[in-house]
């Protein structure tokens, strides 16, 4: 199995930062308890607070897959779309 890296950005709605970010924030530490979850972090863009940005690292692909069909990620896709305008997640293999 191979190490898998994730980069998954979240551009709030105006207006809806805040409600994006506890949204965002109860994903976190169940997340974080996940057998393969290595990384789980959180961050918000400096220069564009509307901007919230996970970095993630997982054991395997398969363990990202599982962490998608988890009933927590699966509730968040239930309610973030009406707080975000674009979402983009992008996985990555690790070169160097």
């Amino acid at each position: 199995m191979s190490e898998v890296a994730v980069v998954a950005i979240f551009v709030a709605k105006p207006g809806k930062e805040e409600e994006l970010r506890q949204v965002l924030e109860a994903n976190v530490e169940p997340t974080r308890k996940e057998p393969g979850a290595l990384q789980y972090d959180l961050h918000r863009d400096i220069k564009e607070p509307r901007r919230f940005i996970f970095v993630e690292r997982w054991e395997s692909e398969a363990a990202l897959q599982k962490h998608g069909e988890s009933a927590h990620i699966q509730a968040f896709r239930a309610k973030a779309p009406d707080l975000y305008e674009h979402g983009e997640v992008r996985v990555a293999s690790k070169i160097l």
